[in-house]
């Protein structure tokens, strides 16, 4: 009888494992700076978490400075935990899109050098393809004025930042919004996608 039970408690945690992993995905995405592109993600339903850190290189367990600095090979991105069953992917593709510039291959906005530049960063092949069709539609539709050289590349390791980078726009919303002002973020965004963006 105790076997039984032992049993019968396994497949309810096995159960419960499996419906929270069907809940609950990642996706990461470099945009420049990984404090400007909190906001727009934190404010779209069924996204859970935002979480601002470094990938693409090869240093384990990056400092910032170390990042900044430009030799690790990382990149500034943000990892989105969010419920699949109330937001999907393509929808989190949008919000990426409409918050970079994909003509910049050098940096984003006044942040330049490698470890600010933009990318997706794809688990899988089914976020490849989707990855790779949204940015052929937005080549295709002719709305930005030039060729879009934002990178599609496999997902490795994710190191969080520090906890000061973690909510910056929430904890110090003045240095916050002076940055994001004095970089030209917005100006450039309103210029290549029309509407102001929220943030």
């Amino acid at each position: 009888m105790r076997k039984l039970a032992f049993i019968a408690s396994l497949l309810i945690v096995a159960t419960l494992a499996s419906a929270q992993a069907q809940t609950r995905a990642v996706a990461i995405f470099a945009g420049g700076c990984f404090w400007c592109m909190e906001p727009p993600f934190d404010k779209v339903d069924g996204v859970l978490a935002t979480t601002s850190g470094y990938t693409g290189g090869t240093k384990i367990n990056p400092t910032y400075e170390q990042v900044s600095a430009g030799r690790t090979g990382h990149y500034e991105a943000l990892q989105v935990d969010y419920d699949p069953t109330r937001v999907s992917y393509e929808k989190l593709l949008e919000v990426f899109w409409r918050n970079i510039d994909p003509l910049d291959a050098g940096g984003q906005f006044c942040d330049k050098g490698p470890q600010y530049r933009a990318a997706i960063f794809v688990a899988d092949d089914r976020e490849r393809a989707l990855a790779e069709a949204s940015k052929a539609a937005l080549e295709k539709s002719g709305k930005l004025p030039g060729r879009i050289v934002t990178q599609i590349l496999p997902a490795g390791a994710f190191y969080p930042a520090e906890a000061y980078h973690q909510d910056y726009y929430r904890k110090n919303p003045t240095a916050y919004s002076y940055y994001r002002w004095s970089c030209g973020r917005d100006r450039r965004l309103e210029r290549l996608w029309g509407a102001s963006p929220t943030h």
